[in-house]
């Protein structure tokens, strides 16, 4: 049974930079190595395997998860849906994303078991990606589950949910019902979420906006993302499609 020691996200957050895979894996490692309670260890190995896998270091991955589930010294239903997870997220880098359903339905099962919200919305997150012919269905179950969640750093799954249900009815056709879902994603943006999903959020809107004719309204939200941020590539794109300039972009 978990003994109620675990790691808080934010403990994990500060500690992950996902554009240096290999710098996060070193601050795991010796965080794991320091770590005085097997189950918190446990939990930093799984964030070492991760970041060993973002480095496509894969067999290394592999044992170091082995390692976090032999370390125990009694089940932990936490410690298994981490590792359950970082399995399932290991076969989708190696193109193997129906092998991943099995362990991200694990996850779900053993971090609801366990009490946390986070690591059960991950692993519907990464179903809502991968299960083929089930997209939406996991889409709208996370979206569900978010209802009885007050921890903003938890609710913040709600932007990729809604975000994600945006671009398939976009693609499909459908930007009216595209549109409800990029709005939601960009409330829960600006409620919870990081400067940087607000600004994908207002990106989206406007490109949701563009496909409904509504120009005017895209053009504008575009230009106030160009006055943020100069150098944006997709923002440039998009203004020189919808006025016809030359895509200017500021170093």
């Amino acid at each position: 049974m978990d003994d109620g020691t675990s790691l808080d996200q934010s403990q994990l957050d500060s500690l992950w930079d996902f554009g240096d895979p290999a710098a996060s894996a070193e601050r795991f490692r010796a965080a794991a190595d320091e770590a005085d309670n097997e189950v918190v260890k446990a939990e930093y190995l799984t964030q070492l395997a991760r970041a060993l896998g973002a480095s496509e270091e894969f067999d290394d991955a592999v044992a170091v998860l082995d390692d976090a589930a032999e370390g125990l010294p009694s089940p932990s239903a936490l410690v298994d849906a981490r590792i359950a997870l970082e399995q399932a997220r290991l076969l989708v880098a190696r193109d193997l994303p129906h092998e991943a359903v099995p362990f991200l339905l694990t996850a779900v099962r053993k971090a609801s078991a366990a009490g946390s919200a986070f690591i059960a919305l991950d692993a519907l997150h990464m179903l809502a990606l991968v299960d083929t012919g089930h997209e939406e269905e996991w889409a709208h179950e996370g979206i569900d589950a978010l209802d009885s969640v007050a921890d903003p750093r938890t609710r913040r799954w709600g932007v990729a949910f809604h975000n994600n249900l945006g671009w398939r009815l976009l693609y499909a056709g459908n930007p009216d019902a595209a549109l409800d879902h990029f709005e939601s994603a960009l409330h829960i943006a600006e409620t919870v979420g990081t400067e940087n999903q607000r600004f994908v959020a207002r990106w989206a809107k406007a490109k949701c906006l563009r496909a409904l004719g509504r120009t005017d309204e895209a053009i504008a939200i575009q230009r106030e993302l160009a006055a943020e941020r100069p150098a944006e590539a997709s923002v440039a794109v998009e203004l020189a499609e919808m006025t016809g300039a030359s895509p200017t972009i500021k170093e």
